[in-house]
Formats: structure tokens, C-alpha cells, sequence
């Protein structure tokens, strides 16, 4: 069995089709695949017998009572009273019975298609729970994952800590960098950031020699530990001013945080 019929046999369009839930375009291409290929015209008839079975198995047969009680209030109401007619009212009274039971058996039928079809929808909402919640396990394991690897960093003898803090223009600025010249990693925590209007941003630098090297913006939405570019060899760390979405160049003049890393 090839992988095209396989996808489709595994789709759940035959199970509709049967069902009479497929669009015009699924009911088209489901009788293109049944008249292409044996494997799905077996794979519908067997459907098709199943279907019977459960509706043979689930049927309610109707009291044999119900017939003789029609046929007795038949008996004593009489449609027609001629003896002409007795012939006609024996068939009358049979198309009668055979009605009613049809009628019973028409709606056993449909009470079990429509439970078969409620649970249908059932499996599919926990199908599609259960795929959500692997969704998110997968995700808490990632998440859990980056954190175990930061904790790592944290927790390496390597790693130097460096608590900035803001200067009179952003008292209440405090971040904490985290370096490890060995492994050549820096990583950041905003504790707090003064708020400024929409137009400017707090954006931190690399000072290498007298050059300033810009390593990101910094915003109260990054209040969390994140990774920054490592400079080689640089000499401190400062946070300045800037216009909204960041500057080429640094505005030493607007600086509001700084620290040696030497």
C-alpha cells in the first residue's frame, strides 16, 4: 500500500463519506479513490458491513403486541363496514402494521446513527485535546530546558556577575550581567527600568578600547534573563538614552548606567 493511499485511509474522509458528512469536493474525491484503488474500495465495503453489524446488533425489534393491539382497534372501529370490502380492510390493516414498524425501526436506526455520530465528535475534541496537551508538554519541556542551560551558565565558576545600577538621571534603573570570558557568553536580567516616553529607548553598550559597541535595547518587556552579544576584551558597560528602536551610535552624553569590567 502506497503512502498517497495510506494518507488518505488514515484522513477519516471514508468514515464521513459513509456517514454522509463529506462536502461536495470530499464526496468527489472519495469516490475518485474507491473506483482507483481495491485497497479503498475494500477498506469502504468493510466499513459498510461494520456500519451493519452495529445497527443489526444495536436494532430494537418491535413488541409483537403492537401489531394485534392495531389490528384488535382496527377490529372494532371498522373503517368500512360492508362485507364487500372485508378483503380491503385486511390489506389496509397490514400496511398499517408494516408502517408503524418501519417507523420504529426508521427511528432506532437514526437514534443510533446520531449517537454514532455524537461520539465521533466527542473522540475528535479529546483527539484534538490530547494533541494540545502534547503541544504544551513539548513546549514546558523546551522552556524548562533553556532554563536548566541558563542556570547552568549561571551556576559556572566562570561567570561573573556585575549589578549596574542607574546614576541621578534613572535612580531606580538596576540590571545584572552575567559574563563568561571562558565560554564567551553574556547574558542580561532587567530588574528595573525607569519608564521613558515612546520616542526614546535604554539601549547598552560594549566600550572596546574607546568604541562603542552596541548590544541591544533594553525594555521592562525583557524582565527576564536573556542572552546578549559577548565582546572580546571589553572594558566596561554602559546604559544610555536613544531614540526609539536604537542609535548607530552611542549618545554618551545621555548616559544614565555604567560599569568596568575590568
Amino acid at each position: 500500500m502506497n503512502e498517497k493511499i495510506t494518507t488518505f485511509l488514515n484522513s477519516g474522509l471514508l468514515e464521513k463519506y459513509l456517514l454522509g458528512e463529506t462536502s461536495s469536493a470530499q464526496t468527489e474525491k472519495v469516490e475518485s479513490y474507491i473506483s482507483k484503488y481495491p485497497e479503498v474500495q475494500n477498506a469502504y465495503n468493510t466499513l459498510q458491513y461494520n456500519l451493519e453489524i452495529v445497527a443489526k446488533s444495536n436494532a430494537v425489534e418491535a413488541p409483537k403486541s403492537i401489531l394485534n393491539n392495531i389490528l384488535e382497534e382496527l377490529d372494532e372501529k371498522p373503517v368500512v363496514s360492508l362485507n364487500a370490502q372485508k378483503k380491503y380492510k385486511s390489506w389496509y390493516k397490514f400496511a398499517v402494521a408494516a408502517s408503524i414498524v418501519a417507523f420504529v425501526f426508521a427511528g432506532t436506526s437514526y437514534h443510533f446513527y446520531s449517537q454514532k455520530r455524537k461520539l465521533s465528535q466527542e473522540n475528535q475534541i479529546v483527539v484534538d485535546e490530547i494533541f494540545d496537551l502534547r503541544s504544551d508538554i513539548a513546549k514546558n519541556n523546551l522552556m524548562l530546558d533553556n532554563v536548566m542551560r541558563q542556570l547552568l551558565k549561571l551556576n559556572n565558576p566562570e561567570t561573573e556577575k556585575y549589578i549596574i545600577k542607574g546614576n541621578e538621571r534613572a535612580k531606580n534603573l538596576k540590571t545584572v550581567a552575567y559574563i563568561n570570558p571562558k565560554e564567551k557568553t553574556s547574558m542580561i536580567d532587567v530588574v528595573s527600568l525607569p519608564q521613558l516616553p515612546e520616542e526614546q529607548c535604554y539601549q547598552i553598550w560594549a566600550d572596546l578600547q574607546g568604541q562603542m559597541v552596541s548590544l541591544g535595547i533594553l525594555s521592562e518587556a525583557d524582565r527576564q534573563l536573556m542572552s546578549i552579544p559577548y565582546a572580546e576584551n571589553a572594558l566596561a558597560l554602559n546604559i544610555t538614552i536613544e531614540p526609539k528602536g536604537g542609535n548607530t551610535i552611542a549618545s554618551m552624553e545621555n548616559t544614565v548606567a555604567a560599569i568596568s569590567l575590568q
